[in-house]
């Protein structure tokens, strides 16, 4: 049978990629992003307002005859909150980073949890979290790193609550990776000073991250469930 899946964070980097090493005969994928993007069929929903995730839930059913059998949590933003920032201003940035990378993420997941124990056939979530979520981030990006250690926390409690219902969630933890945000963090950082952080040399490409999820979606054995990926070149190693 094809596997359904949605990616979300389709426009670039990992999502991008993610969905091009989906492009396989037996799986059908649909991918999002925040704008309209004609050129790759990718669905248009802003993750900044809380309906999106319903609204992005319910066009990939449509997309997909009505079946979704894979969520690959992908979505996220990258954005400086230093504390010295206003208070009403650093508040708007934490919560702005929390609806984005967490609190959508939940409401899709919560979503295809409710789809797949309605199908009675199970499911795959698989969460993009971050290194960040063990390690933590820059004294300006507390918000993210929290958003994405509320990420694993989400993972593991799906595959605890749901694993014998067939239902199973996976989270992968990259470091940086060579996509649009990685490449503006290294470049406002000190490239050659990070690069020195990571024992391989060089950060992860996005293929290599998407090969993870790939494994995860789809080839993962259900006794794996729970599991957390570093994609990191050992810069953390747990």
């Amino acid at each position: 049978m094809t596997t359904h899946i949605l990616v979300t964070g389709a426009s670039r980097g990992i999502g991008a990629a993610t969905l091009a090493i989906l492009n396989q005969p037996d799986v059908r994928a649909v991918g999002q992003a925040t704008r309209p993007d004609s050129a790759h069929e990718l669905i248009a929903a802003d993750f900044a307002e809380p309906g999106a995730p319903r609204a992005l839930w319910d066009a990939a059913l449509d997309a997909l005859d009505g079946r979704i059998d894979v969520l690959v949590n992908n979505a996220g933003v990258f954005e400086a909150a230093p504390i010295d920032l206003d208070d009403d201003a650093w508040l708007a940035a934490w919560e702005r980073t929390m609806q984005i990378n967490l609190t959508a993420s939940a409401q899709l997941s919560r979503l295809a949890v409710r789809h797949w124990q309605a199908r009675g056939e199970g499911g795959r979530l698989v969460n993009i979290a971050s290194r960040a979520a063990y390690r933590g981030d820059s004294p300006a990006h507390w918000h993210y790193a929290a958003s994405k250690a509320g990420m694993i926390g989400m993972t593991k409690s799906i595959a605890r609550g749901y694993a014998a219902q067939g239902i199973l969630a996976f989270a992968i933890c990259p470091g940086f990776t060579m996509t649009g945000m990685a490449e503006d963090y290294l470049a406002s950082r000190g490239g050659d000073k990070l690069l020195a952080d990571i024992p391989l040399g060089r950060v992860a490409e996005p293929a290599e991250v998407a090969t993870m999820a790939r494994f995860c979606a789809i080839d993962a054995p259900a006794s794996m469930t729970g599991a957390v990926l570093d994609v990191n070149g050992a810069s953390y190693v747990r």
